[in-house]
C-alpha cells in the first residue's frame, strides 16, 4: 500500500531541474502497490510548492498542468492508500506544515497518533485534515525548531523515538533546500545511488530508470540523502549502514510489454517465473543445495513441526506446500493465516520451522507473525520475491523466488513461483534428513525442471478460455471444486475471480459436495472441477469424476480442468481444458493458469481494470 519516491540532484546534474518528472515516474511506476491519492512537493527559490489530488496520478498531472510547479531538483512524492481520513484532497499527501517551511509524505499508521495530537493542540498547533501524517508532519516541526536546533536530521532522529507503530516518513525542509532525509520502521524504504543525484523509494521501481545501485535500509534507521552523499544513522543518532546491492530487474520488466494488462502479461511470465525460481539451487555434483538458507543442518534436522504462515494467494501456495512436505519429508505441516497465527496462543518451540510467504516480504500481518515465531524460539525461513524487504531481513534466512516484479495486484506468477520454492524447500530438508534418497530427489526436481515448457503450453490454450470466459461473463456465481492438491487450486482460482471481476466465486474440497455445498447447484450454475491424474491417485479421479456426474445431473455447467489422455471425463463435461500430464504434486502448476486466464478474461470483458482491482492494494503494509 501506498508508494513514496525522493529525489535530489544539483545543478550539474544531467537532469537539471527534473526533479518533478523523476518523482512522477516514480509514482507511475508505483501504482501497481494501489492507491486513491497521490501528490508531490518540490524546493526551488527559497520555498516549498505542492500539488495533490484524489484519484490516479493521471489527476495529479491535470492538476499540475493547470497550475504548474516551478523547476526544481529536490522533489517528493506519494501515492496515498487511505487509512486515517477518506480519499480526499485535503488528507492527501504531502502535508505542508510550519508555515509553508515543511512537506512531509508517510506510509503506515502512527499509532500514537491520537495523544500526540492532543499534546500539539495543547501547544497551539491547529490540524485541517484527519489524518495521523499531519500529526508526525506537525510534530516534526516543532522538534526541528524547538530540540533539534534547526537541523531536519536530528529532528527525524527525535521525533521517530517518540512515534509508534509502522512508517517510513521523507521530509523537507525549505531552511535545508539541499536535502531530503526519511526514516522507516515495519514499512519499506530503499536508497537509490547515482552520480550527483540520489534516490529514495518504497521499492525500486520508483527509481528503476535512473539507477542499478540501491542499499537496503534496515528497521529504525535514518537516512539523509543530498545529490552527493548519503548519510545513515539509528534514531539515537549513531552512525549505521545499509546493505548495498544490485537491481536485477530492468525498466522493461516493469512495463506490459505489448499485453493489455500487468495480469495478462504476468500469466505469460510464468514460465520464466519457474524456471529462475529452480536455477542456480544446485552444485557442481548435481546435489540441491539452497545458499539463502543460513540455520545450522543439525537445526533442521531436529525439527519436529513446520507451520507455513502466509495470507491470500500466498496461503494457498502453502497449502499445496504442505502436501509435498508432509509427503517428502514426513514431517507434520500446518498452514495458519498470518493474521491468525499470533492469536490464538499456538503451539511453537525451538523445533518448529516456520515458513513464511509473501511476495512483497511487507505484508504486516506475516511480519508480525514472523516476529512471534521468533520470539517462541522457532526459527523462520522466508520465502519472498523482494530482495531487501523486512520480512526476509527479520527472518533466520531467506529463500527468494525470482519472478521479477509483480505489479498487477492479484498475484499469477508469484503464486507458481512460491510453489516451485516451496517444493524446493521440501527436498532440501527430505535431503538433508534423509527422507529421500539422492535419486528420487532428482527424479523430483527432474519433474520440477520439466514445467516451466508444460506451464507454456498451459498458456498456449488462452484463445480457449478467453472465448470461454467471454460467454460467461454474465454468470452471478461461479463454483470450484478439486480434492488433493486440486483443493487449494481451487480456492486459489475462486479468489482470483473475486478480486478482478467482482463475481461471487467460492472454491470447495469436492468430498465436501454432499455434506453442504451441492444445495448450490441449480440449472445453469458454471462449477469448475480440477481432475486429479488417473495414473496416480486412481481412487481419488474415481470420486472427482463422480462429483462431475453428480452435479451435471443437478444442471450445472462443468468445466472440466483434466490431463491429456484422460477421457474418463469427456461424458460429463460441458467444457474441458487440457493440461499436460504430470505428477500429482506438479499438477497445481499446472491447472492453476487456466483459472488465471479465466479471470483475468471475465474481468476484460466487462471492462474492468484488472491491474488495480477496486477496494485492493498490492501489499498489505498495515494490520
Amino acid at each position: 500500500m501506498c508508494g513514496i519516491v525522493g529525489y535530489v540532484g544539483h545543478p550539474g546534474c544531467d537532469r537539471k531541474y527534473y526533479a518533478l518528472d523523476v518523482v512522477l515516474e516514480g509514482l507511475r511506476r508505483l501504482e501497481y502497490r494501489g492507491y486513491d491519492s497521490a501528490g508531490v512537493a518540490v524546493y526551488s527559490d527559497g520555498k516549498i510548492s505542492w500539488r495533490k489530488k484524489a484519484g490516479k496520478v493521471a489527476a495529479l498531472d491535470a492538476e499540475i498542468e493547470a497550475r504548474p510547479l516551478p523547476d526544481s531538483v529536490l522533489g517528493i512524492g506519494h501515492t496515498r492508500w487511505a487509512t486515517h481520513g477518506g480519499p480526499t484532497d485535503v488528507n492527501a499527501h504531502p502535508h505542508v506544515v510550519d508555515d509553508g517551511k515543511l512537506a512531509v509524505v508517510h506510509n503506515g499508521i502512527i499509532e500514537n497518533f491520537a495523544e500526540l495530537k492532543s499534546e500539539l493542540q495543547a501547544k497551539g498547533y491547529n490540524f485541517i485534515s484527519e489524518t495521523d501524517t499531519e500529526v508526525a508532519a506537525t510534530l516534526l516541526g516543532d522538534v526541528f525548531h524547538n530540540e533539534a536546533g534547526q537541523d531536519l536530521t536530528k529532528a527525524m532522529q527525535l521525533t521517530c523515538q517518540r512515534l509508534e507503530g509502522a512508517f517510513t516518513i521523507l521530509a523537507i525542509h525549505a531552511q535545508q533546500p539541499d536535502r531530503i532525509v526519511a526514516a522507516r520502521r515495519d514499512s519499506p524504504l530503499v536508497i537509490g545511488l547515482g552520480e550527483g543525484e540520489n534516490f529514495l523509494g518504497s521499492d525500486v521501481s520508483g527509481f528503476i530508470d535512473y539507477t542499478k545501485s540501491a542499499v537496503e535500509l534496515e528497521n529504525d534507521q535514518v537516512v539523509t540523502i543530498t545529490a552527493d552523499d548519503v548519510y545513515i544513522t539509528d534514531y539515537q543518532g549513531n552512525p549505521s549502514q545499509g546493505k548495498p546491492f544490485e537491481i536485477l530487474w530492468d525498466a522493461a520488466a516493469a512495463e506490459k510489454g505489448g499485453f493489455s494488462s500487468f495480469m495478462e502479461k504476468e500469466i505469460h511470465d510464468q514460465p520464466a517465473a519457474v524456471r529462475d525460481t529452480l536455477m542456480g539451487r544446485f552444485d557442481e555434483q548435481g546435489k540441491l543445495t539452497l545458499d539463502e538458507v543460513r540455520i545450522d543442518e543439525s537445526v533442521l534436522k531436529s525439527i519436529d513441526k513446520i507451520i507455513v504462515i502466509a495470507c491470500g494467494t500466498a496461503a494457498y501456495a502453502g497449502h499445496v506446500a504442505r502436501y509435498a512436505i508432509e509427503h517428502w519429508c514426513r514431517i507434520p505441516t500446518e498452514v495458519e493465516l498470518a493474521h491468525e497465527f499470533r492469536y490464538r496462543d499456538p503451539i511453537v518451540n525451538e523445533k518448529t520451522l516456520v515458513v513464511a510467504l509473501s511476495q512483497s516480504g511487507e505484508t504486516m500481518d506475516t511480519l508480525m507473525a514472523v516476529r512471534h515465531a521468533r520470539q517462541q524460539g522457532a526459527k523462520v525461513i522466508a520465502i519472498c520475491n523482494t530482495q531487501g524487504s523486512s520480512i526476509p531481513r527479520e527472518s533466520d534466512a531467506a529463500l527468494y523466488t525470482h519472478a521479477g516484479p509483480e505489479i498487477a495486484v492479484a498475484s499469477t506468477k508469484a503464486f507458481l513461483a512460491q510453489i516451485a520454492a516451496t517444493y524446493l524447500l521440501g527436498l532440501y530438508l527430505a535431503q538433508l534428513r534423509g527422507n529421500m534418497f539422492a535419486d528420487e530427489v532428482e527424479n523430483v526436481l527432474d519433474e520440477l525442471r520439466q514445467m516451466p515448457d508444460k506451464i507454456q503450453k498451459v498458456i498456449s490454450e488462452e484463445p480457449q478460455v478467453g472465448e470461454l470466459a467471454r460467454s460467461m461473463q454474465d454468470a452471478e456465481s461461479v463454483l470450484f471444486l478439486g480434492r488433493h492438491v486440486g483443493f487449494p487450486v481451487a480456492l486459489e482460482g475462486a479468489l482470483k475471480l473475486k478480486e478482478v471481476a467482482y463475481l461471487h466465486a467460492e472454491g470447495f474440497a469436492a468430498g465436501e459436495l454432499k455434506h453442504g455445498p451441492i444445495a448450490l447447484i441449480e440449472e445453469g450454475q458454471p462449477v469448475f472441477v480440477i481432475v486429479p491424474s488417473p495414473r496416480g491417485r486412481d481412487s481419488l479421479h474415481a470420486k472427482v469424476v463422480s462429483n462431475i456426474q453428480e452435479i451435471r445431473a443437478r444442471g450445472a455447467i462443468t468445466i472440466v480442468i483434466a490431463e491429456e489422455g484422460d477421457e474418463a471425463v469427456e461424458a460429463y463435461a460441458n467444457h474441458v481444458i487440457r493440461i499436460p500430464q504430470a505428477p500429482t504434486l506438479m499438477q497445481p502448476l499446472l491447472a492453476t493458469v487456466p483459472l488465471q486466464m479465466f479471470a483475468c478474461n471475465v474481468a476484460e470483458a466487462k471492462g474492468y481494470d484488472v491491474d488495480q482491482p477496486r477496494n485492493l492494494a498490492k501489499s498489505v503494509t498495515v494490520e
